[in-house]
């Protein structure tokens, strides 16, 4: 961070501790709505989402070699397997758009192509089996189809959006990387490492795997009953093959790394999560700014109700799940179903703390265009899918 950047941000907590109206009840109630979205957030993601996700980061920083990134995701890699690949990793993952930077900051500083990386980026927390057949059974199967498809189309073109704009900044980390050869003295065969990565990526399914909804069997709820116990195995059989698989030094290799991510993104999620509660609180709970100024925005299908439901969506924080719940009590306010698609579409995939992070990883600037795309898109197809419905 440069020094001119530290100044700033000295001078702007100065300010902000010097004359915000903490007696105003309103400031003081925002204030508290901060702190228990970061102890929401501390209990609810943190164990169970972030740390896995972050040991998974820095197993690719350290033992996934770049040339193996380069071939699959790379600027020259072959798009239809890249695209394809990227697309539909929500399918497993199921993570919310928190959880899915370490992931992403891993492949995409390890040389991924800024296209595969941002479709990953986006079909992580976007497309969540279990939250598109919700969106069916509670919403209706008109807005869980179009959803689905949506989701799946969006990360495409995110992806491909962004590679065309910074196809010149793609092509120069491709040519100081593609020469770096793998390494030659592995002690591991290859489905070795592949069971050591999908192993790391069950404790993440299993352990973040959310709970039904009420009234809710089959197998998401047997699932959800014995999380606890395949978590366990899985951590046992993660232990037993870092005992038997990997040496020391390789096992301080994996912990530096997973730590370097671990000092890079927590900082700035804390503090968007902060900023986020502060502003729009809790779902449920009043902030700085109302939940009915926000549904008597978004009725009807014009542009400026799709538009204000991309950007809220876009600014708000969503887990996993939840964003089905809250537009369940937004639509039966009087919320269009152009703008509800609109919110479904860019408010599981954004949300202020990732947009605060992601600049940190690739900058403000491909963030600040990452996030017009994801905006821009989810605003024309609620349009197009309110005409079509109404």
């Amino acid at each position: 961070m440069k020094e001119w950047t530290k100044f700033a941000l000295i001078v702007a907590v100065f300010i902000a501790a010097y004359y915000t109206p903490w007696d105003h009840p309103i400031i003081r109630q925002s204030g508290l709505e901060a702190f228990m979205m970061l102890q929401e957030y501390a209990r609810e993601h943190v164990l169970t989402c972030l740390i896995p996700a972050f040991f998974i980061a820095g197993a690719i920083a350290v033992f996934v070699s770049q040339a193996s990134v380069l071939k699959y995701f790379g600027a020259a890699a072959n798009k239809i397997l890249s695209y394809s690949v990227a697309s539909v990793s929500g399918t497993v993952l199921a993570v919310c758009s928190c959880t899915v930077l370490p992931l992403f900051a891993g492949i995409y500083m390890r040389g991924a192509g800024i296209g595969p990386a941002t479709a990953f980026l986006y079909s992580g927390p976007a497309i969540n089996v279990l939250a598109i057949v919700l969106t069916a059974k509670v919403l209706g199967w008109k807005l869980g189809l179009a959803r689905a498809v949506g989701a799946v189309a969006f990360s495409i073109i995110a992806g491909l959006l962004m590679a065309f704009i910074y196809r010149k900044d793609d092509a120069s980390r491709t040519e100081g990387a593609i020469y770096m050869p793998d390494e030659d003295d592995k002690t591991r065969t290859l489905w070795q490492d592949s069971l050591y990565m999908l192993t790391m990526v069950l404790i993440l399914v299993f352990a973040a795997w959310a709970k039904p909804a009420p009234g809710e069997g089959g197998l998401w709820a047997a699932i959800f009953a014995a999380k606890c116990y395949l978590t366990a195995a899985l951590l046992i059989t993660l232990a037993v093959m870092l005992m038997t698989w990997f040496t020391k030094e390789e096992l301080v290799n994996w912990c530096d790394a997973t730590w370097g991510f671990m000092k890079q993104i927590f900082p700035l999620l804390f503090a968007g999560v902060l900023v986020a509660g502060f502003l729009l609180g809790r779902p449920g709970y009043e902030a700085l700014i109302p939940e009915r100024f926000i549904v008597a925005l978004v009725g009807g299908n014009s542009l400026w109700a799709n538009l204000f439901a991309s950007v809220s969506g876009a600014l708000m924080y969503f887990a996993t799940l939840t964003e089905v719940p809250i537009l369940q009590g937004l639509i039966g306010s009087g919320m269009g179903q152009g703008p509800a698609l609109a919110l479904l579409l860019a408010g599981p995939a954004l949300s202020l703390p990732s947009m605060i992070t992601l600049a940190g990883i690739m900058g403000v600037r491909k963030t600040a265009v990452y996030c017009v795309i994801v905006v821009v898109l989810s605003t024309v197809t609620g349009m197009g899918y309110g005409w079509i419905v109404d």
